[in-house]
């Protein structure tokens, strides 16, 4: 819903929880313990919600009594709350001064949440609406438009706190439909013909794919982000409009494990390890037996592998040419990430980085231009004539110009944008309007 990347979540989470001055006070903590899967609520904190629902929407949006939620995981650890607020009357615009902007946003979703948990459902009619029209040329012929959808009739807990989807591919609810009544007239305002296809499951992003990991009960809350951060920092995925893509790198060791070690590399086994460790931590089983059982055929399938695994080689063909001897260069892959090198190695030992350029200036040092760059299991912009020029940016660098004073454009999401160097926030403007604007402006 924030769009952080996990580790970011994380780490905000962590500030919120350990404590912020607010104003005169000492450092206070916002909310509960994060690094948990639990469901679980106190019941003064549930009842402390409901006070607060019925004083500020009144008695029809509180729910009658408590609601108490099962647990969402596979073998989710109760042994800390959910994740809360741990005082509902401190709304997040009363201590939004107090917070950066990361904080204050992921404080007030989580707050939203709490407070929305113990409020009533929404109410919608599920409407199905039939105009008949007639062809602009010929009265006999007559056309029939459906559309299906819902009227809210209720807001319900929809007054305070609208839930977004992780992909709008899996969005199969009802578009609302405004009120309509039998017989109403409806102008045609224009006909749009679209042709649709079938389209492949959406990659993961941060959110679906921790998402899946709880489904299948696999690793913890602490585990999570660590996760994300390895499969990137080991260059296995890298992110692509915000998905993870694999790499070649991880579409090979991908491969290789299955082939080697097919009985370790599967969802079911880490899962029911996950289970065996609970039952161990809780006195339910023998870690001996447990880690005998898994040491026997691992030892055997590794001293396999060692034996017959062939030598990891990851390369592709590009278009490129080797400057130095003019053989065809080849991407390889090392563990800072890819990169060209000649197919005439070790004869010949050129090779170039594989910079993504994105054709904008650098405003620092105005001679390098702007690439793409990894590092730390995310993507930043950096000058190209580092380490001379150590300019860097984390969001992606727009070609057009502040209309306010023509400095840096970076893109914040949704066709918006912000300047570096002034206060200019606001959307993406045309390339000719943003030029003539920072001309006027200079």
């Amino acid at each position: 819903k924030l769009r952080f990347p996990a580790r970011r979540t994380m780490q905000i989470a962590q500030q919120l929880y350990e404590g912020l001055p607010l104003g005169p006070e000492d450092s206070v903590g916002l909310i509960t313990y994060m690094r948990t899967d639990s469901t679980t609520v106190s019941t003064q904190a549930l009842h402390e919600t409901l006070t607060y629902v019925r004083k500020k929407y009144g008695a029809q949006y509180a729910h009658k009594s408590p609601r108490v939620y099962t647990r969402k995981a596979k073998n989710a650890q109760e042994a800390h709350e959910a994740i809360r607020p741990t005082s509902i009357p401190r709304q997040p615009e009363a201590i939004r001064r107090y917070l950066n902007s990361d904080q204050f946003r992921l404080y007030d979703l989580i707050w939203k949440r709490m407070v929305a948990s113990q409020m009533t459902d929404a109410i919608s009619d599920s409407t199905r609406v039939d105009i008949h029209a007639q062809g602009p040329h010929s009265k006999r012929k007559a056309y029939l438009f459906r559309a299906t959808g819902s009227v809210l009739k209720f807001p319900g807990f929809r007054t305070l706190y609208m839930e977004d989807r992780d992909d709008a591919s899996d969005d199969h609810d009802q578009k609302a439909l405004p009120p309509l009544e039998q017989g109403d007239p409806q102008d045609c305002l224009g006909l749009t013909p679209e042709q649709h296809f079938t389209q492949p499951p959406p990659r993961y992003n941060d959110a679906t794919l921790v998402r899946a990991l709880e489904e299948d009960g696999i690793g913890r809350p602490s585990t999570y982000a660590p996760i994300l951060s390895i499969i990137q920092d080991r260059h296995y995925v890298e992110k692509e409009q915000n998905r993870f893509k694999p790499t070649e790198l991880g579409k090979v060791v991908s491969k290789q494990l299955t082939s080697y070690f097919s009985g370790i590399i599967d969802v079911g086994f880490t899962a029911t390890m996950e289970e065996n460790l609970d039952q161990i931590a809780q006195g339910d089983k023998q870690w001996v037996p447990v880690l005998s059982e898994f040491y026997g055929p691992f030892q055997k399938a590794l001293a396999e592998a060692t034996l017959t695994m062939p030598r990891l080689r990851v390369e592709e063909p590009s278009n490129e040419v080797c400057e130095l001897c003019g053989k065809p260069m080849l991407i390889k892959t090392s563990r800072f990430g890819r990169f060209l090198a000649c197919s005439g190695f070790p004869n010949c030992r050129g090779k170039k980085s594989m910079q993504k350029k994105t054709g904008v200036a650098c405003p620092e040092c105005k001679d390098g231009v702007l690439v793409e760059r990894k590092g730390r299991g995310r993507t930043f912009y950096g000058c190209s004539r580092y380490p001379e020029c150590k300019f860097a940016v984390a969001q992606r660098p727009l070609p057009q110009r502040c209309p306010e004073d023509g400095g840096l454009l970076i893109a914040t999401g949704r066709g918006r944008a912000r300047c570096i160097s002034c206060s200019y926030r606001g959307p993406v403007p045309e390339p000719e309007t943003a030029l003539e604007m920072a001309e006027i402006g200079a």
